[in-house]
């Protein structure tokens, strides 16, 4: 390595510099800013697959850093006959993910890892699964009439029912990822003449944290509107005296909101992405929708990039809104699936 050191009346000049261990070193701040420089879910399924993989070496005599073609292969091949807990064979999606960990781990520690065997023994589970008839299962979207089914069964008079409801309503207006409703602050929200300004701090596609406000206009109906039932949520709070922190909360089984005199929960109470996966499920199974087990948050944010499509919005309208990459394939799967039934070649022909 040179440097470029000027000495009086001599030219530039390069002279060696001698390797210097602390230039390879970290402090433990700069090793926190990097580790803060991954979305929290991503950091922690990350260390998880990894502790697993490392794991699996130290049980097998292989080495996981630097590893081997083959060692990545057979880990592979391990995972692809392992059930998971709930008894079923792991998709191939939480493998990929494996696999990208292992990467990364190489990446960042500037090794080089040839993974091509180990992705054509992914390629060869994927082909398994399909002929056996297996499907990656998907939430299903929750349409416009669905949506509506799931209100009707929250009670807007008690707390519990009208927070489920801005879950509802608003993860539908927003197409928003379960991540970004859980991390919303009250200060976040600001109603204007227009509708709802929606402040999305960081998201998956922004983990600069840069941050975008997205415009939520008024609905047509009282019960699905999202303006007016998280109006009707944020006057609800501050009878509470609650005017800060989490707009989403929980509460006891006494209706206590957390982060209110007596209630039961510790700390600030705000919602998880599990438990809003939770009131989605739990409002689909009181409505008596088929397969309800399936619904999740992701079906909110679904069906609302599927209404807008079959509402006519353009593709570039749904991916700003929803905070995609106008060439993700997710929303054009979207507009696909509307597309399917709108544009039918066999629509007309007089059958």
């Amino acid at each position: 390595m040179t440097e470029l050191v000027r000495l009086e009346g001599e030219p530039t000049t390069p002279l060696p510099i001698p390797a210097n261990a602390a230039d390879s070193e970290l402090t433990d701040a700069a090793r926190a800013r990097v580790a803060g420089g991954f979305a929290a879910n991503t950091s922690r399924a990350y260390q998880r697959d990894w502790e697993t993989f490392a794991a699996w070496c130290a049980a097998y005599g292989r080495r996981p850093l630097p590893a081997t073609p083959d060692t990545v292969t057979e880990y592979v091949t391990h995972l692809a006959a392992t059930p998971t807990r709930k008894g079923t064979l792991p998709a191939p999606s939480t493998i990929e993910r494996a696999l990208a960990c292992i990467q990364s781990r190489h990446k960042k520690a500037g090794l080089q890892l040839n993974a091509e065997f180990a992705r054509l023994a992914l390629r060869g589970y994927r082909k398994e699964r399909s002929s056996a008839g297996q499907r990656t299962r998907k939430a299903p979207p929750a349409e416009l009439t669905v949506l509506r089914a799931l209100v009707d069964t929250t009670d807007p008079a008690a707390p519990v029912g009208l927070r489920d409801r801005v879950v509802l309503v608003l993860g539908f207006a927003l197409m928003g990822r379960r991540s970004e409703l859980a991390a919303l602050d009250i200060a976040d929200l600001a109603i204007t003449e227009d509708g709802l300004e929606v402040t999305i701090r960081r998201s998956k596609t922004d983990q600069d944290a840069i941050g975008e406000v997205v415009p939520v206009p008024y609905g047509s109906h009282p019960e699905t509107c999202p303006v007016r039932v998280v109006r009707t949520w944020l006057a609800d709070l501050e009878t509470h005296g609650v005017t800060d922190g989490p707009l989403l909360r929980a509460i006891d089984r006494h209706g206590r909101l957390s982060g209110t005199p007596g209630a039961t929960m510790r700390g600030t109470g705000r919602m998880s992405g599990d438990g809003l996966n939770q009131i989605v499920r739990r409002a689909a199974e009181r409505a008596g929708l088929k397969d309800a087990h399936t619904y999740t948050a992701h079906s909110l944010r679904a069906g609302g990039a599927t209404a807008a499509a079959k509402a006519g919005a353009s593709v570039s309208a749904i991916a700003r809104h929803g905070r995609w990459s106008e060439k993700s394939p997710v929303v054009h799967g979207y507009i696909r699936a509307v597309d399917k039934w709108r544009d039918n070649p066999m629509r007309g022909v007089g059958l």
